[in-house]
């Protein structure tokens, strides 16, 4: 599993059927500081996360076990909105409070 910021949409008119109706974010890695990695991926939103919201992603075959991804073409899914984490007692991120 990864963490990631969600940072925009992807758009698809022409795609393989098994994905039709299926919300495509873009995702952007990040640290256990919450910074952004630099490496994105293209994740299926199985979860209604939002831009801006931290998710946890899960890839390869573990993206196919929800019951929206199951024997679908997907890679990256979006299967859970993070509301809080913790590094070793510190809180680094809490989706309705702001950390120092």
């Amino acid at each position: 599993m990864l963490l990631g910021k969600v940072a925009g949409t992807v758009v698809a008119d022409q795609k393989d059927e098994k994905l039709i109706g299926m919300k495509l974010l873009l995702v952007q890695q990040v640290d256990l500081e919450g910074k952004a990695t630099g490496s994105y991926v293209v994740a299926v939103d199985s979860v209604g996360a939002g831009e801006g919201e931290m998710v946890l992603c899960a890839a390869g075959s573990s993206a196919r076990q929800t019951p929206l991804t199951e024997n679908k073409p997907v890679d990256t899914v979006i299967m859970a909105i993070v509301d809080t984490w913790e590094v070793r007692g510190d809180v680094k991120y809490q989706k309705y409070a702001e950390v120092n």
